[in-house]
């Protein structure tokens, strides 16, 4: 059977960030909804929860706006470094595993029946 057991480690962003292009696991906090109707930033409940994204030093927006050194997740939406105030930032991050028995973040087309096959110990062709 294939060990399937992984290990976490939260890095601090005010300590580190990391690679461009690496994806991650964030802890992402701020309030929902993040403004009241009547505009007010202190409305809302706070949260503080754990997303995928990766790590860019540079991010074009749709709507031709940038950032740099920022989260971004699969529907684009960005997250800055934690800063007091801001919401939906980046308090911690931590590197995504590994595809089960694989040493990669992504397989595709014909690698991914052999993998999935060895990651679940069937035989060829089962």
């Amino acid at each position: 059977m294939t060990d399937l057991g992984a290990r976490v480690t939260w890095v601090d962003v005010r300590e580190r960030l990391p690679e461009a292009g690496m994806p991650v696991a964030v802890a992402v906090t701020g309030r929902y909804p993040a403004r009241s109707e009547d505009g007010d930033p202190a409305q809302g409940e706070a949260f503080w929860l754990v997303r995928t994204m990766y790590f860019t030093d540079l991010h074009l927006s749709e709507d031709g706006g940038s950032h740099h050194d920022c989260f971004v997740d699969s529907d684009g939406v960005v997250s800055l470094p934690y800063a007091p105030g801001r919401d939906n930032s980046v308090t911690h991050w931590a590197g995504l595993p590994t595809l089960p028995g694989t040493e990669t973040h992504f397989l595709g087309g014909d690698e991914v029946g052999p993998a999935l096959r060895a990651a679940w110990d069937e035989p060829t062709g089962a």
